[in-house]
């Protein structure tokens, strides 16, 4: 030990006057040697017994024993700001930015996938953006690769168009006629039936059994019915089954309401067996035998050709020749896919002009037969035609025109189905969008809310737009 007065590396743990200084050079040098101040400790970590310090356990040789040390904890590191030094300049914004590389075509032509997915590094991403500026084949490789990516990020929905498959058929029979066409009387049937399968085919178990009401109007009163999208296509299956019975093929309803259909002559009373006996309310199940049997009517009608076309459907009170059958059970399957659509809540168009122009024109084949009924149950207006009864001579008319890319005009002879429409004697004149007038046949639009232009006898307009009406039914 040094000389005691100055309190020069003294033994006993104090510090003098020196140590102060030593320590603000050194601040961690206790947290090195946290027993240097220990003159009894050796080199070899035991104690021993030394001259001014005795044994480890009284080092002011007191005899009272030392109380337990722990390790000096050494203070927070001082920040830059808190020590005075001036702080670093801040790198210039040019220094950061990448080094541009020196790459060979085939490098910068293999990075063009990541280029278009922005998964280059900022230096890649700088040299082919470069290269494109002077080599064309990439450049136009790379505009292909990010319209492919805009491709994997579309915002619109992709759900496919329901009259997808029916613009592809088409165009592929535009190319090549197939050997045995659909007859041109049956292809309305033959596209309704595919868009609604289209429409069908994504359905959950949810959508089967979303709600579906079915509308029409009976005795110029508006009726309706409640069901499924499962009910609907059972309801198209069984009324489907005449035209099916008429082709002499096995009627879907026999196999499950059994002897009790023959009974069942007509569409509401099918319906209702079927309804009745099946398991109610119908699953998804009834989708494969309606697929089945709409695809066996065209094809079978696709084989007859036009020899069939003298066939009658009876519908029970009424029978039908086999090509207004096609085209009315066209109507309804457009009719009904359009309910289905409302009740899942997607969109549907209507039937291509050509086909929606072939359901117009027997529409309006049927009114005067609708009228001559309506008449006989005290629903119409009495006839006044100067030549009633007789087949072949002219009649009042009205004329019907209908607006739109299926549109035409179309004369109503209004006294007797046998009348023949004249112009000379037209008493009034109504002008309807054509799929307005189909949804007023099918009862989806009352007479009164009918947007139509109106001109002439008041009686004979209200008489026509509510035999309109009249043509719908279950």
């Amino acid at each position: 030990m040094s000389e005691v007065g100055g309190f020069e590396a003294r033994g006993d743990g104090h510090e003098g006057p020196g140590d102060e200084e030593r320590r603000e050079e050194q601040p961690y040098e206790r947290e090195r040697q946290p027993y240097e101040g220990d003159g009894g400790r050796a080199e070899n970590g035991h104690t021993g017994e030394g001259a001014g310090g005795g044994s480890g356990q009284d080092p002011n040789g007191t005899g009272a024993p030392e109380p337990d040390r722990q390790a000096c904890i050494p203070p927070p590191r001082a920040s830059v700001e808190d020590g005075g030094r001036p702080l670093p300049d801040l790198a210039d914004p040019d220094d950061l930015a990448p080094v541009p590389l020196d790459l060979p075509h085939d490098v910068l032509k293999s990075l063009l996938g990541a280029w278009a997915l922005a998964a280059c590094s900022a230096a890649e991403t700088a040299a082919v953006e470069d290269h494109l500026g002077s080599c064309g084949s990439c450049a136009d490789e790379a505009r292909r690769l990010r319209e492919a990516v805009g491709l994997l990020h579309q915002p619109e929905s992709l759900d496919l168009d329901p009259g997808l498959r029916t613009r592809v058929l088409v165009s592929c029979l535009e190319r090549r006629p197939p050997r045995i066409p659909v007859p041109e009387w049956g292809a309305p049937y033959d596209a309704e039936t595919a868009r609604l399968d289209a429409l069908l085919q994504d359905f959950g178990d949810a959508e089967w059994h979303a709600p579906v009401r079915l509308r029409w109007f009976e005795a110029d009163a508006a009726k309706s019915r409640r069901t499924t999208v499962a009910g609907v296509i059972a309801h198209l299956l069984s009324v489907d089954g005449l035209v099916a019975v008429g082709l002499g093929l096995e009627d879907p309803l026999t196999e499950v309401v059994g002897a009790a259909a023959r009974q069942a002559v007509g569409p509401a009373e099918r319906t209702e067996a079927y309804w009745r006996t099946s398991h109610f309310p119908p699953t998804r199940s009834v989708r494969g035998p309606w697929r089945e049997q709409s695809h066996g009517l065209v094809r079978t009608v696709s084989f007859t050709g036009g020899q069939a076309g003298g066939l009658t459907v009876s519908y029970g009170d009424f029978e039908l020749p086999l090509h207004d059958a096609m085209l009315d059970r066209a109507f309804e399957c457009w009719v009904h896919a359009e309910d289905i659509a409302e009740a899942v809540d997607y969109p549907y168009q209507p039937p291509a002009p050509r086909h929606l122009n072939k359901m117009i024109d027997l529409a309006s084949r049927m009114l005067p037969d609708a009228l001559a009924r309506r008449r006989q149950t005290g629903l119409a207006s009495p006839a006044r035609g100067r030549h009633l009864g007789l087949a072949g001579e002219p009649g009042r008319s009205l004329r019907l025109e209908i607006e739109g890319a299926a549109g035409g005009e179309w004369l109503i002879p209004l006294d007797s189905p046998a009348a023949v429409a004249s112009a000379d004697l037209e008493v009034a004149h109504v002008a309807l969008d054509g799929v307005e007038f189909c949804r007023l046949a099918a009862g989806r639009v009352s007479p009164e809310e009918a947007a139509a232009g109106q001109v002439g006898d008041r009686e004979a307009i209200r008489d026509v737009l509510f035999a309109t009406a009249g043509l719908s039914r279950l």
